[in-house]
């Protein structure tokens, strides 16, 4: 089992190089991640963009052009559109968000002519985080922090799916999930607790394969054995939960720039539910989670 965000570029590079369509690299922190993806054998890449831009961008930043293919579209919705269709066309494993805004690049994901969602009726995109939190014993995989505002009982079944799919990706072939609530008590007032008491229970009954599913579970529960201990909560995810899944994205969202703030922690991050994981990293992150977002992304592919 992977315990180190490092395991996984050694992972990801054992695979084999995957194909990278990057939308709208016109950008430092684009182009400077895809070339270190690159410079450690993880991808190769295409960026689409203004060739002009891009060109100049590589020599300030030092950076050989040639090392890319480049395709040319100065629009930057264009070119996520272009992006999309290269990826169509059987050009690229992993989609990445360059320049153009979050809703541009998953608005041409999820074009229902020209997209990149597989067509099923309860398709859905969600934001998985792999973070290592200095303070924890392990990776800490996160759902949803980013995507999905507010889940239904589906919707967190599918958030449930690919914790799983991202866990096992990893080497972990049983995760232990903890279903979080703001108390680990069956609270029916609470929908965060009866969505999590019914997940529990599905999971004690074999409805959910390949993972330990307990909850609700309040988020000390879930982490730390001595509050699982002192609030007498049994069980194997209790004090040791590889996958936290959230009951809405404020609290996701809070925990995790909570742990990026305060406790430093280094994170891969991914956008999956369509064809190909789309990595979208922020200026904000270090080189590192960049390079590790990648390395996360082509271990997930298809």
């Amino acid at each position: 089992m992977i315990t180190k965000l490092d395991d996984i570029l050694e992972l990801a590079k054992s695979k084999g190089k995957k194909r990278l369509v990057a939308a709208y690299a016109n950008d430092a922190h684009t182009i400077e991640a895809v070339s270190n993806a690159i410079d450690n054998g993880l991808v190769d890449a295409i960026l689409v963009g203004d060739i002009e831009t891009m060109k100049k961008v590589c020599a300030e930043l030092g950076i050989n052009p040639d090392k890319f293919e480049m395709v040319q579209e100065a629009n930057d919705t264009k070119a996520g559109t272009k992006a999309v269709e290269l990826i169509n066309e059987g050009k690229g494993d992993i989609l990445m968000k360059g320049l153009l805004s979050t809703d541009k690049i998953l608005r041409a994901v999820l074009n229902k002519e020209k997209g990149i969602m597989p067509g099923k009726k309860n398709d859905m995109l969600t934001h998985i985080a792999v973070m290592q939190v200095p303070a924890y014993h392990k990776l800490l995989i996160c759902s949803d922090v980013a995507v999905i505002p507010l889940p239904d009982f589906k919707q967190k079944q599918g958030i449930m799916n690919y914790l799983i799919s991202t866990a096992k990706s990893l080497e972990n072939k049983q995760p232990k999930i903890a279903v979080l609530a703001a108390t680990e008590q069956v609270s029916v007032g609470m929908q965060a607790c009866v969505d999590a008491a019914l997940m529990s229970k599905m999971s004690d009954r074999g409805q959910i394969g390949g993972a330990i599913v307990d909850g609700p579970m309040a988020l000390d529960v879930a982490i730390d054995a001595e509050s699982a201990k002192t609030k007498k909560v049994g069980g194997d995810v209790a004090g040791d939960a590889d996958c936290l899944l959230f009951p809405n994205i404020e609290s996701g969202n809070i925990f995790y720039k909570a742990c990026t703030k305060f406790a430093k922690a280094e994170l891969a991050c991914m956008i999956v539910g369509a064809k190909t994981p789309v990595v979208i990293t922020s200026r904000g992150d270090s080189a590192k989670s960049k390079l590790y977002s990648i390395a996360l992304a082509a271990l997930n592919t298809k």
